[in-house]
């Protein structure tokens, strides 16, 4: 279990971000709550214990970034766990053939690119024994969603981030850096909606990429520790 370092959870101030962060500031970690409205992220930190720090974080801006990047570099010298949690769009009301593209555009600049731009910038923080862990999905397994049509951009912009979780464990293999693609499953938040499984399970299973062994496995795709199908 890591009680130690510096993390960054993006998207936190609300669902399985936000119970990742709590549970990594109370074990001990200096965890960083990035919320794209700051404000909100305060609200969120709000009764959590141990070493919490909120910054206003916007995943598709370069500037928001960078500007994180360039405060975790003076204040910490570097980073040992990137969760990329953000994102958006669990787009059930459309289908892939009649699709508001607008939409997807949207979906792919935070679920994606915005992923995608948060691990370019501070990869180069990641400590040797670093964990970068995106968020994933089950709606972007072909395994688990073959014949199934709703969520276009939300499915497949997830499909994507699987893929570059792949390509980022190759690049970050030689620095002992482990990256993972993590489905909290079905939870019961804002975006999944009620009768999901509770926010804590969904957060269990993305700690489990975070607290892998160094000798642990990268460029997989886990839930709870098992493996979905790509």
């Amino acid at each position: 279990m890591r009680t130690t370092g510096v993390a960054v959870v993006t998207g936190a101030n609300r669902g399985i971000g936000r119970e990742v962060a709590r549970l990594l500031a109370a074990r001990g970690v200096t965890t960083v709550l990035g919320s794209r409205d700051e404000a909100r992220g305060q609200e969120a930190a709000r009764g959590m214990t141990g070493p919490v720090v909120v910054r206003g974080l916007d995943v598709t801006d370069q500037g928001s970034v960078d500007a994180l990047a360039a405060w975790l570099r003076a204040g910490h010298g570097g980073l040992d766990v990137l969760v990329n949690n953000a994102g958006v769009h669990y787009d059930t009301w459309q289908s892939a053939a009649e699709a508001d593209l607008g939409v997807v555009e949207e979906a792919f600049a935070v679920n994606v690119v915005g992923a995608w731009r948060t691990a370019v910038a501070l990869a180069p923080l990641l400590r040797p024994g670093g964990r970068l862990v995106n968020v994933s999905s089950g709606a972007g397994s072909f395994g688990e969603t073959a014949g199934a049509g709703g969520a276009p951009a939300y499915s497949v912009s997830k499909a994507a981030l699987d893929m570059l979780t792949v390509k980022l464990a190759a690049d970050l293999r030689r620095r002992r850096v482990l990256v993972n693609a993590v489905c909290p499953g079905w939870v019961a938040t804002d975006m999944g909606g009620a009768g999901g499984r509770p926010v804590a399970d969904g957060a269990a299973s993305v700690l489990y990429a975070v607290d892998l062994p160094d000798d642990g496995p990268s460029g997989t795709f886990t839930r709870d520790g098992r493996p979905v199908p790509w």
